[in-house]
């Protein structure tokens, strides 16, 4: 786990909000962002495919898309049968999916 020092502006299903922390579990799997929402004060934990680097102009990046919730939503329900977290999902989920 590694405290960002300082936290990064970033883009998530929930709205915009500082990315504080960033864990790394290791070469099998994704790196997750946790995320102070700004709007709300929420502390959520996103994988890195659900967030994006907010907009710098100075940076050039002046086009960037916000996250829909269904590819964050997408994302958390692999085909291997675990969510984000690492947790087993309800086999009911994984049934449209297939």
């Amino acid at each position: 786990m590694l405290q960002l020092n300082p936290p990064l502006p970033m883009l998530t299903p929930k709205g915009e909000g500082f990315a504080q922390f960033l864990i790394d579990y290791g070469p099998e799997s994704d790196l997750y962002w946790t995320v102070f929402i700004t709007s709300t004060g929420e502390i959520w934990t996103f994988s890195n495919r659900e967030v994006r680097a907010s907009k710098n102009i100075t940076l050039g990046r002046t086009h960037v898309e916000q996250v829909s919730r269904r590819l964050a939503d997408d994302g958390r329900n692999e085909s291997r049968g675990h969510g984000a977290n690492g947790r087993a999902i309800e086999p009911s989920l994984l049934k449209d999916r297939r």
